[in-house]
């Protein structure tokens, strides 16, 4: 026997069978091989833009909130990015539904109006970006705002209150009368020879500037927003809430004119 017939009848001996191992396989071990899965940080935090509508130029503020945060806190939110009192009633409507105080609105509500829903049951991690839904105060005057959801953020730390980022304008006075009272209202603060000039200027405190804004202020009593809510600054109080920081550098400003 020649010792290369020997030599392949022991290799064939010792041989073990190689299993098949489709293209795909190979292709998923490498891929396994080549890439780390990555961890993803789930959003912590939502940036929306609310601006009054129907006034130009536009009075607007951009927000960071807790993602966490219901309509409740929103709606209190608003309140101090805007300087609004927060002594008339409010509404949510999105989707066609009406979101609120259960109590307080089904208490003012007529036969027209639609069911209302418990605000505190949707948060706004419940929203996706692009939505677009409404805020509605003082349905005397009518004041409605556009809420955009811009970008869902993953911040450190966590954000426990809001922030204000940007805005413009001041907001109108509190009922002076919806846009087409703030409209006439501008008209004669910048006349002062109109007859309604005196009562006006002085019914409005001395002062009223439309294009001022003090982002540093603002976001400040939106920071304070939640933790000053627990009094009695909720619609079932009739009296204006409690003067924040903004009112006191309207003061000031005019004790120098």
């Amino acid at each position: 026997m020649s010792i290369d017939a020997c030599t392949s009848r022991q290799v064939a001996a010792r041989s073990v069978p190689i299993p098949a191992i489709s293209s795909s396989d190979l292709l998923d071990d490498l891929l396994a091989t080549l890439f780390i899965p990555v961890m993803f940080k789930p959003a912590n935090a939502v940036q929306i833009k609310v601006s009054i509508d129907e006034i130009q130029p536009q009075v607007w503020r951009r927000l960071v909130l807790p993602i966490d945060w219901n309509l409740q806190h929103l709606h209190l939110g608003i309140q101090a990015a805007f300087n609004w009192w927060n002594y008339h009633l409010y509404e949510f409507r999105i989707g066609g539904l009406r979101y609120g105080d259960i109590e307080v609105l089904t208490e003012d509500a007529t036969d027209d109006d639609p069911r209302v829903f418990d605000q505190t049951e949707v948060r706004l991690l419940d929203f996706e970006e692009g939505s677009v839904f409404s805020y509605n105060y003082d349905f005397g005057d009518g004041w409605r705002h556009t809420v955009a959801v811009e970008e869902f953020l993953t911040l450190a730390p966590s954000p426990k209150q809001g922030s204000c980022i940007a805005g413009e304008r001041a907001r109108p006075p509190e009922d002076v009368g919806g846009v087409s009272g703030y409209e006439r209202f501008l008209e004669i603060i910048a006349d002062k020879e109109d007859p309604e000039y005196t009562e006006t200027i002085r019914w409005c405190g001395g002062y009223f500037d439309p294009e001022w804004l003090d982002l540093a202020v603002v976001d400040k009593d939106l920071r304070n927003a939640l933790r000053s809510s627990n009094g009695a600054c909720t619609n079932q109080n009739p009296n204006p809430c409690p003067r924040n920081e903004l009112d006191e550098v309207q003061d000031r400003r005019l004790e120098g004119i």
